[in-house]
C-alpha cells in the first residue's frame, strides 16, 4: 500500500510538471522567419465572439499568415 501511494504521488508530480511546462510554453516567444511580398501591422478588433482584421482588397484570393506578436 505504501508503494502504491508513492506511485500515485509520482504521477501527481509528473502531471504538475507537465502542466507547468505547458503554461511556460504558452508564455514563451518563438521566432518565425517568413518570406513574403508585403507586411501590415494591425490591431485585431472585436467582432461578435471573435476578432477581425481588415486587409486591402487587392489581397483577396492570396494566401496570408497571421502571427500574434503580443
Amino acid at each position: 500500500m505504501v508503494g502504491e501511494k508513492k506511485n500515485f504521488g509520482e504521477v501527481g508530480h509528473a502531471a504538475e510538471r507537465q502542466e507547468a511546462n505547458t503554461a511556460k510554453h504558452r508564455m514563451s516567444k518563438v521566432k518565425f522567419e517568413v518570406y513574403g511580398e508585403e507586411m501590415l501591422e494591425k490591431v485585431v478588433k472585436q467582432s461578435g465572439n471573435s476578432g477581425r482584421i481588415y486587409l486591402p482588397p487587392d489581397w483577396v484570393g492570396h494566401r496570408v499568415k497571421i502571427i500574434r506578436i503580443d
